[in-house]
């Protein structure tokens, strides 16, 4: 990719009246967390409990094993070390100057972290988790970080995580879709757009520029009007014009 047109990138978001950014795993692989689909991704290592670990995060399994589950769980989706890396801070800082709605397929709450004030998860969060048996809510930093964390009426606590078997909230999807329809800058970064039905979601735009930022081609290149296979972070610092405030 020419300096040219990241140039032309970079104008074309001054001037969008409406941008909208999606992202993947590998926005936040900067910060320490794994991805699930690449060769190195959670779900190509081999499995220490003889289940594959994408078994593991389904419904099903949750509720037969609890405790296998959250045993995965803790080690390999909660990150508490974890902090914001360049692209977040890039996204929160435009989304400062220009109303910028994230849309992201992590579950990890580093784009709130990082000060982005509008951003829906379609898959969920780690932040969050309710009593299967009475509904009360939680936040992370008020359950124990190992074991099987349990309500105060004992039953047990289900991350507000979208496990496989379950639906996206619907209502996340409606807003989702709003935000594209009237889209005319739309950057995707860090996904392989693989995963659906956010990877549907660009179709849902009326008009507009699309602009793809992954380290790796991705089947949805094609459809993009610029393509970039580079480092999303400084990738970002530049056409948000973070780098020159």
């Amino acid at each position: 990719m020419t300096k040219t047109t990241l140039e032309q990138i970079r104008s074309l978001l001054k001037q969008a009246k409406h941008p909208v950014f999606i992202g993947g795993a590998g926005v936040s692989t900067a910060s320490g967390i794994p991805d699930f689909r690449s060769p190195q991704g959670i779900y190509n290592v081999e499995s220490e409990y003889g289940v594959p670990y994408e078994t593991m995060l389904s419904h099903s399994f949750f509720m037969a094993h609890p405790d296998q589950f959250y045993d995965f769980y803790w080690k390999a989706m909660v990150h508490e070390g974890a902090k914001p890396n360049k692209a977040h801070i890039a996204l929160a800082e435009f989304g400062h100057r220009k109303r910028l709605p994230i849309i992201t397929q992590n579950i990890d709450g580093l784009h709130q972290m990082a000060g982005s004030d509008i951003v829906y998860e379609p898959h969920g969060s780690i932040r969050t988790y309710h009593c299967e048996r009475c509904g009360k809510l939680y936040e992370l930093a008020d359950i124990p970080h190992q074991g099987i964390p349990k309500c105060s009426c004992g039953g047990i606590l289900k991350p507000d995580v979208v496990l496989y078997e379950e639906a996206l909230d619907e209502e996340v999807i409606e807003n989702c879709l709003a935000e594209l329809r009237f889209c005319d800058v739309l950057i995707i970064g860090g996904t392989s757009m693989r995963v659906y039905p956010v990877a549907a979601f660009p179709e849902y735009m009326l008009s507009g520029k699309k602009v793809i930022i992954n380290a790796e081609p991705t089947p949805y290149d094609s459809a993009c009007d610029y393509v970039i296979h580079d480092d999303i972070g400084k990738t970002l610092e530049y056409i948000l014009g973070v780098e020159n405030d």
